[in-house]
């Protein structure tokens, strides 16, 4: 559990929570152990799994010896020859007695009578494992045994994998300890190729320094050139290291096995520490070319220390960054909640197999847990593999990979369209189960915890490499900061407008892109059967200008009968364009161009060539793209498949499996709001932020009346705008900003309507996050259909009535826990409510009697008159308080668990669900 606890042995301490309530332990008990939560809910992969020694343990006991993989001797078909054994016991006896070796191949029968070739290892390795799992004959490095973990998990449940971990960390200590691996200088080996590597690059940066002193080459030209040399001396000295290393070797064995360690730190360590950064992160040319086996020079040593103090000042500045980015997304998106089963006005989101950047996660691994918004039909055969909201498990993933389909259309959260929270169909399942998500689960804390907690682990370096005209790329954490707050990215890119072709020219003002879109548009007229045409194809005409002209017949004619007023003696032309004339018709063409000029930054480099065709939103030139740009040009859900995808690559160049829901719940947080343009009839006010929900209602309204509906475009905000700009002031408030937020909210008379966690938890209420909203959520909880009664926290603790329930009883309204409607001509439900109420806030009869009889007087005087309301209201109240305090000063035994409706001493418990404004009564 250390990983998931980010726990080490270094004086690390840990809180212990004592659960009260029967709930809480129930809770605790089914939800939170560490037995139930084998899956990480960030990924989906498994969190609990065999680390360091434990790993390297396995890899030993798996392997096979050096030598045994070339054997000396054969059969006559040309075949190894190995010691032969009936069945899996004869060989552990052999073993014991020391006729072979734990890691010697050998031939023995499996379970299933067949022969294999194995080592005694893997037969002790695989006792370790449940029977279901069949025998795994191959050598077992860290991504193996998780995969293993997960396979067990989905397939076999956690109460089997946790048994199945706790033989294999057994396993993997013994055999780590009984390998007795070392590190020893001789492991290093210094690969023979280091010396050609390096002078073929001296060769050519002095054919640079040629070039740049004559003038061909400018410095920073120079300077890129020479950072690329060595970079590719890096890489290829990493292939030669990887090559050298002896396979029998500690050091091989940890980075080979994923204990610990990889191929780049045995890179410094054998072939060369390479190309370091300066304090400001700017690349220093001179590479550090001896390795730690070697040992540094005293300027190399210096050099090196730069990097050194980064790494470590980059740390302390990193944790507290992370957890700042943490709080605004969770900020964000605490009030994400699933709150429906289904959302019909859903529409899916298309998934493809390449994504914009490079480092794309397969679609198999990005469609898993989601529902289908069209079914998925077999590329090749044409069946359909999974239908329209059908669940994608695991299995259903593999199948659709090995059809090897291209792209499919699922719910996102990006796709809900409820008002409040998402609904469980846009959601999908959980990662952490692979079940649905339940009702009443906070997937936005999961959300915003997910994105934030692997944070720690990325860079925080801003790599500089050039002079003056050099380009900052920002990346890791920085980068995620920049794309969730929505901010305008350092040196970003030109992007055009329209799609159309490119011209580049070079003006005094810099380099300019010309993007010019010409479209074709044509009008035709039909040639009358009384005129002519004047005009032959190819003609140009003006508009205004006589295309066709009565023929003297015609005219002849319609003089005689009488017609002429109606003909036209001339019919011009209403456009101006080149003519083509049929003979029935002439068509008039015309283009319509349309030309924007962009100057490009000297330092940008141009992406485009002379008579390219561009899209609209194509990027022109290098450098990261503008989100607020992207919403312009090319809409909401290209700015939204761009944050995903920008935000996943930062996490996956870093090695962190992330699902792309948790970034998409965060998306459509920012993309809550739309701004106003036009208010119609609407009371809306131009340039006003308002919540797309809220501006459709108010729409729908004003079309029902038979206004002019408002118009209003999409907008982006960062998270902590989002936050800011959130329905709930308390949240607000609490977020940042607090005097201002709440002197607005005083101001505008706003109102909380307590939908999110933050403002329950500020007021003391029960958050709406509760998972007994649901049957299944009810069912891993354990709570039997009869215990869940409606008003009560969960079926177990008996929710204790108000003072305010009571007066609301007098007042007319409805209680809270008893169904009884009261109003005039019905006090002695009154009565009954009052009694309840006050039997269950104290439970002394005497304080009842008296609550009692002040609340028949309030019920009969209410019958005859109902000016004396307010007096009675406060002798009832007074009364109750009576009876508590009399209750606190005579103790009673804490109140028992409800069971199946039944109160204490057996009388029936009073419960009504208080639900959409109905109650209906429960007790009798």
């Amino acid at each position: 559990v250390c990983t998931a606890f980010n726990a080490d042995f270094d004086g690390d301490q840990m809180a212990v929570h004592v659960p009260l309530s029967r709930e809480a332990v129930v809770e605790a008990q089914r939800l939170m152990l560490s037995t139930n939560n084998m899956l990480a809910p960030s990924s989906g992969f498994p969190i609990v799994s065999p680390t360091l020694d434990m790993v390297l343990g396995m890899y030993y006991l798996t392997g096979i010896d050096s030598e045994q993989l070339t054997p000396v001797e054969k059969d006559e078909d040309g075949n190894p020859k190995y010691k032969m054994f009936a069945n899996f016991d004869d060989v552990q006896l052999a073993y014991d007695t020391e006729r072979i070796k734990l890691r010697e191949m050998i031939k023995v029968r499996d379970e299933a009578g067949e022969w294999i070739d194995t080592t005694v290892g893997r037969i002790i390795f695989n006792r370790t494992l449940p029977e279901e799992m069949g025998f795994r004959n191959h050598l077992f490095t860290r991504s193996e045994i998780e995969a293993l973990v997960g396979e067990s998990v989905n397939d076999l449940g956690n109460e089997i994998t946790a048994v199945m971990l706790d033989k294999l960390k057994d396993v993997g200590f013994k055999y780590a300890t009984q390998s007795g691996t070392t590190i020893a200088m001789k492991d290093i080996v210094v690969p023979p190729q280091k010396q050609s590597l390096l002078s073929a690059a001296d060769t050519k940066i002095s054919r640079l320094d040629e070039q740049y002193l004559e003038g061909l080459i400018t410095e920073s030209e120079r300077y890129k050139a020479a950072i690329a040399i060595w970079t590719d001396v890096s890489d290829k000295m990493t292939k030669a290291v990887e090559d050298n290393l002896p396979s029998y070797g500690g050091i091989f064995a940890m980075a080979d096995s994923g204990a610990k360690g990889n191929i780049a730190q045995i890179k410094q360590m054998a072939g060369m520490r390479g190309l370091m950064s300066d304090p400001k992160g700017r690349i220093i040319e001179m590479p550090i070319r001896s390795s730690f086996a070697e040992g540094l020079s005293v300027l190399e040593y210096f050099i090196s220390t730069h990097g050194a103090r980064k790494g470590l000042a980059d740390t302390a500045l990193r944790t507290a960054d992370s957890g700042y980015l943490t709080r605004r997304l969770a900020d964000v998106a605490q009030d994400v909640i699933i709150t429906t089963e289904d959302d019909p006005g859903a529409q899916g989101i298309l998934i493809t197999d390449e994504g914009q950047s490079g480092i794309q996660a397969p679609l198999v691994d990005r469609i898993v847990t989601r529902y289908l918004s069209e079914p998925i039909v077999h590329p090749e055969t044409g069946e359909v593999i999974a239908d329209r909201d059908e669940l994608i498990t695991r299995e259903l993933a593999k199948e659709i990979a090995e059809a090897k389909v291209k792209q499919a259309w699922v719910f996102s959260p990006l796709s809900s369209t409820t008002q409040r929270g998402i609904s469980q169909k846009c959601y999908g399942a959980s990662l952490a189960t692979g079940s649905p998500a339940l009702l009443g689960e906070a997937v936005g804390i999961i959300a915003a915890q997910s994105i934030g907690e692997p944070g720690t682990q990325l860079t925080m370096r801003t790599f500089h490499t050039g002079g003056v005209a050099g380009k900052d790329i920002t990346s890791g954490l920085p980068r995620v900061v920049e794309l969730f707050e929505a901010r305008q990215p350092k040196g970003m890119a030109v992007l055009s407008e329209i799609g159309g072709k490119v011209e580049l020219a070079q003006l005094p003002e810099g380099r300019v892109v010309r993007v010019i879109s010409s479209e074709e548009f044509s009008e035709e007229m039909d040639i009358p059967a009384t005129h002519r045409q004047m005009v032959k194809t190819g003609d140009w005409v003006d508009a205004g200008e006589p295309v066709l002209s009565i023929k003297k017949t015609a005219k002849a004619a319609a003089v005689k009968a009488g017609t002429y007023d109606e003909l036209q003696d001339e019919i011009t032309a209403t456009v101006a364009g080149t003519v083509q004339v049929t003979k029935t018709a002439v068509r008039i063409t015309w283009n319509e161009i349309d030309e924007r000029e962009y100057v490009i930054p000297a330092a940008s480099e141009i992406l485009v060539a002379d008579g390219d065709t561009v899209e609209p939103g194509h990027a022109l030139t290098d450098g990261p793209k503008n989100p607020q740009d992207i919403l312009r040009i090319e809409g909401q859900a290209a700015v939204q498949r761009y944050l995903v995808d920008e935000v996943q690559a930062v996490y996956r160049s870093q090695g962190v499996q992330l699902h792309d829901k948790h970034i998409e719940v965060i998306v459509r947080q920012m993309m809550r709001k739309v701004r106003v343009d036009n208010p119609g009839d609407s009371d809306l006010l131009p340039g006003e932020l308002v919540d797309r929900h809220d501006y459709e209602y108010t729409n729908n309204n004003m079309l029902a009346e038979g206004g002019e509906p408002a118009t209003a475009s999409p907008v982006l905000l960062g998270v902590t705008r989002a936050s800011l700009n959130t329905q709930s002031f308390l949240a607000a408030a609490s977020f940042q900003e607090t005097a201002r937020v709440l002197t607005e909210a005083a101001v505008n008379g706003s109102v909380d309507r307590l939908n999110g966690l933050k403002e329950n938890v500020i007021i003391g209420r029960l958050i709406p996050a509760r998972l007994d909203l649901s049957e299944e959520g009810r069912k891993r909880l354990g709570i039997k259909e009869g215990d869940r009664k409606a008003g009560l926290l969960t079926g177990f603790t008996k929710a204790p009535a108000t003072f305010e329930e009571a007066l609301a009883a007098i007042g007319g309204t409805e209680l809270i826990g008893v169904g009884a409607e009261v109003g005039p001509g019905r006090g002695s439900d009154t009565v009954a409510a009052a009694a309840s109420a006050a039997k269950l806030s104290s439970g002394d009869d005497d304080g009842l009697r008296a609550a009692v009889s002040a609340l028949s007087d309030a019920a009969s005087s209410r019958e005859s008159s109902a000016g004396s309301g307010e007096d009675d209201a406060a002798r009832a109240a007074e009364a109750l308080r009576a009876s508590t305090s009399t209750a606190e000063e005579n103790p009673e035994p804490a109140p028992q668990f409800v069971d199946e409706g039944a109160g204490e001493n057996g009388s029936p418990e009073s419960s009504g669900d208080s639900k959409n404004g109905e109650s209906e009564n429960t007790g009798e």
